[in-house]
């Protein structure tokens, strides 16, 4: 791309940018909160390009001030300073203009959200299960080296240890945006606790990151919302005997795609109070149906694509952790690691950064840039 067309771009989000610094301090606009939170992520996004704008430009100017030094003055210590400001220029133009056609592809909307995190035990019997507690134990201790906080919602154990399925809520900065390229099928290859005869068994886990849903995303009648409520198995003492924290709601959804109306059953008994309960319930139903409606967005644009990186089938094949060879290869991209040890320990960054560097370039490539 041209420098001229590159900057013909910055100068219309420029505009937009000025603009939208308008709009947000409208008291229409802040009483409207839908519209004000939409604004205000645009303005961040926006600054962002406008502030590199602001320096490629500085840079560009710069570099035809150093050149006509060049030519016009013949002052040595002049010349000097010019040939390191062109120096200076062309090593950091280049790379500049890399990174603004970065931030001018369209971002996912969603990336900046909070996520709800799905793992279940697949094929394999109790050693899925076992596989799925440990994907769990790695994306906890993955999380705390981003500072995010994980709390579990529900779980299910597996009888020999693990779990048939847990799902958990993921806080922090920028959650989704770097989870998303963990759903999928997980396959694991190892000999299981379970065997005798030291055979290598392959089982497999699923792994599932939704956005998580704001309160104004989707529209829920919570006045046709059942209720039950129940006591919570697990360690806790007497009260989780006695008291009925657990919640469960139960919710009549019409897919505005299909038209067909389905039940929602959400069970929450993550903490022993039972208010809070209701509202990681109630949350999570947001996100189901957040999810839902969703899908289309991500289905148009996974068939846009040749390869799937963090869009597309939620069944398909992502991952294979083969123990014996101390490997992991992600399918989606070809990239395989010998750090199985470190990487279940929550050293994932590594594959993540390369599927985002692949998913950009596809959709640079999508945005001509």
């Amino acid at each position: 791309m041209s420098e001229n067309t590159l900057l013909d771009k910055l100068e219309g989000l420029v505009l937009r940018f000025e603009e939208i610094n308008t709009l947000i301090t409208d008291p229409s606009v802040i009483a409207d909160m839908n519209r004000y939170v939409r604004l205000n992520k645009e303005y961040k996004d926006l600054e962002k390009i406008v502030a590199s704008r602001n320096e490629y430009k500085t840079l560009l100017s710069n570099l035809e001030e150093a050149k006509e030094i060049l030519d016009t003055d013949n002052d040595p210590e002049m010349r000097e300073m010019a040939k390191m400001e062109i120096d200076n220029a062309n090593e950091r133009i280049p790379a500049l203009e890399e990174e603004i056609k970065l931030l001018l592809i369209p971002a996912d909307p969603q990336d900046d959200k909070n996520a709800i995190l799905e793992i279940r035990g697949g094929t394999g019997g109790d050693e899925a299960a076992i596989f799925a507690g440990d994907l769990f134990r790695m994306y906890t201790k993955y999380c705390e080296t981003k500072g995010w906080k994980l709390e579990v919602s529900s779980f299910s154990e597996g009888a020999a240890g693990g779990f048939k399925e847990i799902i958990c809520a993921v806080t922090g900065e920028k959650v989704y945006g770097t989870l998303k390229y963990e759903s999928g099928v997980h396959r694991v290859q190892r000999v299981p606790a379970t065997e005798t005869q030291g055979r290598v068994h392959t089982s497999a886990a699923s792994v599932a990151v939704l956005p998580e849903a704001d309160a104004f995303d989707v529209e829920i009648n919570e006045g046709e919302i059942k209720w039950d409520t129940f006591r919570s198995g697990g360690a806790g003492g007497q009260n989780v005997n006695k008291v009925e924290s657990g919640v469960r709601l139960r919710y009549m959804w019409k897919n505005p795609t299909t038209g067909e109306t389905d039940e929602i059953l959400i069970e929450c008994t993550e903490t022993r109070d039972q208010p809070k309960n209701k509202a990681r319930a109630l949350a999570r139903l947001r996100t189901y149906i957040y999810d839902k409606e969703h899908q289309k967005y991500v289905d148009d644009i996974a068939s846009k694509r040749k390869t799937m990186v963090s869009t597309g089938d939620r069944s398909a094949k992502i991952r294979t952790y083969n123990y014996p060879q101390g490997r992991v290869t992600d399918h989606r991209i070809n990239y395989t690691l010998y750090n199985l040890g470190a990487f279940m320990e929550g050293d994932i960054q590594q594959v993540i950064d390369q599927l985002i560097v692949a998913e950009n370039a596809e959709r640079m490539k999508e945005s001509e840039l």
